[in-house]
């Protein structure tokens, strides 16, 4: 059996305009922040990220902190949204290693001091829907919104099975599929 890897796929164009697609048909109209919620990892291991890209600077290195910057950033501009609505942070830390920061947990307790009361949220470290996404994003965290203040949260669903999204897979597929038969 032959494997084949889609390596990070974070900021081409087609990614970034179906989750901008996805995420717009559920923004509600009025909304104060929309939060990107990434999933975190340890800090260790993005700065092995910067080693490696010191080591190959050919090879345009990004840590996985700086692509969830960019993604945030493209979605962004796709969307028209002005920088001062939207905020990222870093959800699910384990263990005793710091992770990278901001912490999504923090940030929605802080939020409502800061004038921030009606959230949107968007997981785009994650394609599908999962425990993840629907139990600590969608569930503990508008619990923690709320009790610090928060008065409306709008957690928007992942990209999921929706048809744009399997088109998108599909073209990557069939891409693939089309380069290696020429081989």
């Amino acid at each position: 059996m032959n494997l084949t890897f889609l390596n990070s796929f974070y900021n081409r164009p087609d990614y970034v305009k179906v989750l901008a697609d996805r995420i717009k048909e559920q923004l509600p109209e009025h909304f104060d922040k929309l939060l990107f919620s990434f999933h975190g990892i340890p800090e260790r291991h993005d700065k092995k990220a910067v080693e490696k890209g010191k080591k190959f600077p050919e090879l345009n290195i990004k840590t996985y902190r700086d692509q969830c910057y960019e993604t945030t950033e493209l979605i962004r501009q796709e969307l028209g949204l002005p920088e001062d609505k939207i905020f990222v942070s870093f959800q699910s830390r384990l263990g005793k290693d710091p992770w990278i920061k901001p912490y999504t947990d923090f940030i929605l307790r802080d939020f409502p001091a800061e004038g921030v009361k009606n959230l949107a949220i968007v997981a785009p470290a994650f394609v599908s829907d999962c425990l993840e996404t629907l139990e600590e994003i969608a569930m503990e965290n508008k619990e923690i919104f709320e009790e610090s203040g928060g008065e409306h949260y709008t957690y928007l669903e992942c990209l999921n099975d929706t048809d744009p999204w399997v088109d998108v897979m599909v073209k990557w597929i069939n891409g693939w599929e089309k380069s290696n038969a020429q081989e």
